[in-house]
């Protein structure tokens, strides 16, 4: 999309360093399998567990740009050179709680050719016959796993890792959780406690009381091996690790922050956000995680510009975001209703994060999305960019300092604490 930029505009643009795609990217991914991080090579786990019955690999669902039928075309290549054959294998798609995966999406994902020769299975949080159940976490709440997981004698997760705006950075452990888990163990890693805490935001990581919710019920799970993944805006492979859970997601984040960030003194009256392209720009519920990173520039009574096409609407499968959007409530009615456990539903975590940017800044969204598809919590509906920068000035005033964020999380901005 094309914005057209008057000469007076104050604007800056950030865009992310330059990261040269990996040329042969399943050589890459083979070569990383085999020297892996804090982890014997796959080929000795596989020989060390034998008999072998079943593979089970976790792949992300299509609201992830990873290119999954790399790493799969790498990892099955090295399964079956090591005796284990296609009909061992099965494919778990980690949804979470997004609605199941189209065919067309399934092909992108996994390629026309690994899916005429591989089992693909679909997780479904709410689907008890396909979950087991292992106990309780630290705070009480069941831990349900997918069971054709759970059961495989060679558990293996794929992913990458780019920051997120509650995980604090995505890849390892989320493919397990929420990816496999259970609607109620999904709803307590994602309750409104953990979503409240400073900790649980864009980049923060070792504090951060999802991610340590997430290991633990991981770690009780089970992972024998993980192959991860970075992107750059092209949605390329840049960089790939694997081996052990912790240590392969560990180097991948700190490959990251050294990158992602870029230091700001003051907020700026305008941001222009997204979240980078298809398929992250999938729905409106998908889209509050472009708001947040609005939310990290703008200023208090700042306005917010979010750009993501919606080609899915609200979001198939989000009907409790859809009625919670609709509530004729406002941010900070909605946002205290859901911190006193007055709202508790699936969804709740995106409507707390979205009300707490609504109380920060307005939010204009350009979207194939009508203006009635918004509901009433207080999301703007404009036609273009240009129109809602026009009437952000209008509020601000001519000189207001404007900044264009065009490639989601892959580039932040962070307040100097020293200005």
């Amino acid at each position: 999309m094309d914005i057209s930029l008057q000469p007076d505009w104050k604007v800056d643009i950030f865009y992310p360093k330059h990261q040269e795609a990996i040329h042969e990217p399943i050589k890459a991914i083979r070569n990383a399998i085999n020297n892996p991080i804090g982890s014997p090579v796959l080929r000795d786990i596989i020989h060390q567990k034998k008999p072998i019955n079943k593979v089970c690999i976790v792949v992300s669902d299509a609201t992830r740009p990873v290119p999954s039928h790399l790493i799969l075309q790498a990892l099955i290549k090295e399964l079956n050179e090591n005796g284990i054959s296609d009909n061992q294998i099965l494919i778990l798609i980690a949804t979470g709680l997004h609605r199941s995966c189209r065919e067309p999406e399934l092909q992108r994902i996994i390629s026309q050719e690994i899916r005429k020769r591989i089992e693909v299975f679909g997780h479904i949080a709410t689907n008890r016959d396909d979950l087991i159940n292992l106990g309780v976490d630290s705070d009480e709440v069941p831990i349900w796993i997918n069971k054709h997981y759970y059961t495989a004698n060679l558990k293996i997760l794929t992913g990458y890792v780019e920051p997120h705006f509650f995980a604090g950075f995505s890849g390892g452990r989320k493919s397990v959780i929420p990816g496999i888990a259970g609607y109620e163990t999904i709803k307590g890693n994602h309750s409104a406690k953990n979503i409240a805490s400073p900790f649980a935001r864009f980049g923060i990581f070792e504090d951060n009381p999802i991610h340590k919710n997430s290991i633990e019920i991981t770690k009780k799970v089970g992972v024998d091996f993980i192959v991860n993944v970075c992107i750059n805006q092209n949605h390329e492979i840049n960089k790939v690790t694997a081996g052990n859970l912790e240590e392969t997601h560990k180097h991948l984040v700190n490959f990251q922050l050294k990158k992602v960030f870029k230091k700001i003194d003051k907020p700026y009256d305008i941001v222009i956000c997204g979240n980078g392209g298809y398929p992250l720009d999938l729905n409106l519920y998908q889209a509050v995680k472009s708001m947040a990173i609005g939310e990290m520039a703008v200023k208090n009574g700042g306005t917010i510009i979010s750009v993501n096409e919606c080609s899915d609407g609200i979001g198939s499968g989000h009907e409790k975001f859809k009625d919670l959007i609709n509530l004729s409530l406002s941010p900070a009615e909605i946002h205290k209703k859901i911190l006193k456990n007055e709202i508790n539903v699936p969804d709740q975590w995106e409507i707390q994060i979205l009300a707490r940017i609504l109380m920060k800044a307005e939010i204009y969204v350009i979207s194939k999305l009508k203006k009635r598809e918004l509901g009433n919590i207080g999301l703007k509906h404009s036609k273009t960019v240009e129109e809602a920068i026009l009437r952000g000035l209008k509020k601000h005033g001519g000189e207001s300092r404007i900044l264009i964020l065009p490639n989601g999380p892959q580039i932040l901005p962070l307040m100097n604490n020293k200005s």
